[in-house]
């Protein structure tokens, strides 16, 4: 548990490992049950942690609606890392979250580069907020209007509520999206969003608005494995913290 706590304290204050080193003696000081550490004994520990988002979440049983989409994050403090091993270009990680419309948690997440489209990282999504949820609908924006995206929210029973393209035909693809795209045809953007609720999609894009106020548009890491576990772990955080608020 002290690695935990001395993690929150890291992310939340992006400190660097030797900084954090110093922190651990002067609160050493002030509580001296609280041992002092050094960086190898801290790094380690911390790069050990498994806390995955879905660990705090609140209890809840009924269906919810979830919102879905992705984001970048820069890793401009690995010493180009990702430019080395995927490119002489410039590259970036993509989060992708589904986030619970009603509480704004983080009931599923994935970590890519961002080679990976998000439709692609979809039934990954899903299966995990189907393990944390029963997800009856869900908000997508038109990365994700794909048939293959269609077939598997029919699949699982989940009501899909994806944007069409501006120029998506109506009599092809799967009936929920011919709907759809008759409407947006029918009544204009500004009509479909009504009717559609679209306007609740915007939790997702609040959820990653308070992550990177929390904690940057960055990673500490090095490579992919300690990215991915990083920003887990904020992911975790996050949850923990707007659970603390809801209460």
């Amino acid at each position: 548990m002290y690695a935990v706590f001395l993690a929150v304290v890291m992310y939340l204050f992006g400190m660097p490992y030797r900084q954090l080193e110093g922190f651990t003696r002067a609160l050493h000081r002030l509580i001296p049950r609280l041992p002092p550490v050094d960086y190898s004994w801290v790094r380690r520990r911390i790069l050990r942690l498994d806390l995955r988002p879905y660990m705090s979440l609140r209890s809840y049983d009924g269906p919810v609606s979830i919102a879905v989409d992705s984001s970048g994050v820069r890793v401009c403090r690995c010493g180009g890392w990702v430019e080395r091993v995927y490119g002489k270009r410039k590259r970036y990680i993509k989060i992708h979250f589904a986030v619970d419309i009603n509480t704004k948690e983080v009931i599923s997440m994935d970590v890519t580069t961002d080679d990976v489209h998000d439709s692609e990282v979809l039934p990954r999504l899903l299966k995990d907020a189907s393990m944390n949820r029963d997800v009856a609908e869900a908000f997508m924006d038109g990365a994700y209007d794909t048939r293959g995206s269609y077939i598997l929210l029919r699949g699982m029973g989940v009501r899909p509520i994806i944007k069409p393209r501006a120029n998506a035909r109506t009599d092809r693809g799967p009936p929920e999206r011919r709907i759809s795209a008759a409407i947006l045809k029918m009544f204009g953007e500004r009509g479909w969003s009504r009717i559609m609720g679209y306007g609740r999609r915007w939790a997702v894009e609040t959820a990653f608005s308070t992550y990177k106020r929390l904690y940057g548009e960055h990673t500490m890491s090095r490579n992919i494995e300690n990215i991915e576990r990083e920003l887990k772990t904020k992911a975790y955080i996050y949850n923990t913290l707007i659970n603390m608020h809801a209460r």
